[in-house]
């Protein structure tokens, strides 16, 4: 009769318990972290952001998402003091409840606002996912303590932000198109000017300044036919008319041009894709659903790979307009053959060094020191723009294919790439020395 009295008694004691939490572990689910930060991709991507603008973006969200979210875990630790200009940032209040996924998902929605044109559309989202934190049974009182502080982490992420230099940069002159024959021109079919000349300006998250990590000197200008430019530019040309299926695919797949300009006659129209920093913020949510990351360690990915981007941007956007290299499709054309075109449609920047390298190599970097460096994934990023998914056995082989892919593309001289890869590299190991998420 004792053990029957004593077995309901324990029955009743944890049901009891589990009726008081019951909200807690469908209100936690990472998903809705990742959700939060798909969002403002696909805002991103429709109001058609540069990269390095974009880069801007997950960054400010991405560590607005962190220091809400590390509340839920004591062996985190906040990146203020760490990430240039970030201090003081709000601590939760002792003694009340909070449902730090809400803070986080509250504070990128809230700093994404601010940071994009279209804010109607993150404002929709942002109503239906509170109204499903609501459904989970939660508490009034920890629904307004939790919505309360990622405002405060918000308020704090927008001040920071407010002080990078960005605002300045809008006013500054737009790049001037060099005359001589070794400078960087405008490429068909749109011919735009140069995106974001004064880039380097940006106060940076981690690096010391812009110019830390410059690459090697760019390869010398010549036009003469045997020279070394002339022999790389032959390259390119060379493998874009023999292109295999696979490279193709592989030059495809990692497009990520968000404003790719097509013409039907005497009609120009934009397809829209994700940024390069976009393609690796996704291939991180990928890899935290693969491995079961909580909210806290998915939050910590997020903040770590995307100051790492904005990083990288700053950097490669540096040696960029400082170099201003020819494309190989102005010179191919002016020096070889009037009507070759490449593959992929050329950026409106500046060749040297490879954007795509450079962040992707970093990327792989950070990645692998959060999950592994055989961590396998299926890259399903591109699906969304009927791309089929692509299988990686490591992050590293992931980056180094998206390096490649733009000698394939015919957008960059081997050297961008082979220059780019040390520099994203040794950004990527530097941003390591200098990131500590745990106590």
């Amino acid at each position: 009769m004792m053990k029957r009295l004593y077995f309901a008694f324990i029955v009743i004691i944890t049901c009891s318990s589990c009726g008081k939490k019951s909200w807690e572990k469908p209100a936690e689910n990472p998903d809705f972290i990742h959700r939060s930060i798909k969002d403002v991709t696909d805002v991103v991507r429709h109001d058609i952001y540069s990269p390095p603008v974009a880069s801007r973006i997950y960054a400010y969200i991405s560590v607005a998402a962190y220091e809400a979210a590390r509340n839920g875990d004591n062996h985190y630790q906040s990146l203020e003091g760490q990430l240039k200009g970030l201090d003081s940032v709000p601590k939760p209040i002792a003694g009340k409840k909070y449902c730090f996924t809400l803070s986080a998902s509250h504070a990128i929605l809230t700093v994404g606002k601010i940071l994009v044109m279209s804010e109607g559309r993150i404002e929709g989202f942002h109503d239906k996912l509170m109204q499903e934190f609501k459904n989970t049974g939660m508490p009034d009182s920890v629904y307004d303590n939790s919505i309360g502080y990622g405002k405060l982490i918000a308020d704090r992420i927008i001040k920071w932000a407010g002080k990078d230099n960005y605002k300045h940069t809008r006013s500054l002159s737009k790049y001037d198109v060099q005359t001589d024959d070794a400078s960087w021109k405008p490429t068909p079919p749109a011919y735009m000017k140069g995106i974001e000349p004064h880039w380097n300006e940006i106060r940076p998250f981690l690096l010391d300044s812009a110019q830390q990590f410059k690459p090697a000197h760019p390869f010398t200008f010549s036009n003469i036919p045997g020279s070394n430019f002339y022999k790389l530019a032959m390259e390119v040309y060379d493998t874009g008319k023999h292109l295999t299926d696979d490279e193709a695919t592989i030059a495809t797949f990692w497009d990520d041009n968000p404003f790719k300009v097509n013409t039907n006659g005497h009609t120009m129209f934009a397809t829209k894709k994700i940024s390069p920093g976009g393609h690796w913020i996704n291939i991180t949510a990928l890899a935290c659903r693969k491995a079961k990351a909580g909210y806290v360690k998915s939050s910590e990915a997020y903040a770590c790979i995307a100051v790492v981007i904005a990083d990288s941007f700053i950097n490669c956007w540096d040696e960029k307009y400082r170099s201003k290299v020819i494309r190989p499709e102005t010179y191919i054309n002016q020096y070889i053959d009037q009507s070759w075109m490449p593959l992929l449609q050329t950026p409106p920047f500046p060749e040297y060094t490879s954007g795509h390298s450079v962040v992707s190599t970093a990327s792989a970097a950070v990645l692998s020191k959060l999950f592994g460096d055989e961590f396998s994934f299926i890259d399903s990023t591109e699906m969304e723009f009927a791309i089929p998914a692509r299988n990686f056995k490591s992050f590293k082989a992931a980056a180094e294919e998206a390096a490649i892919s733009r000698f394939y593309g015919g957008i960059h001289y081997m050297p961008s790439i082979t220059n780019g890869v040390d520099e994203g590299d040794r950004i990527g190991q530097f941003a390591l020395t200098k990131l500590h998420t745990k106590r």
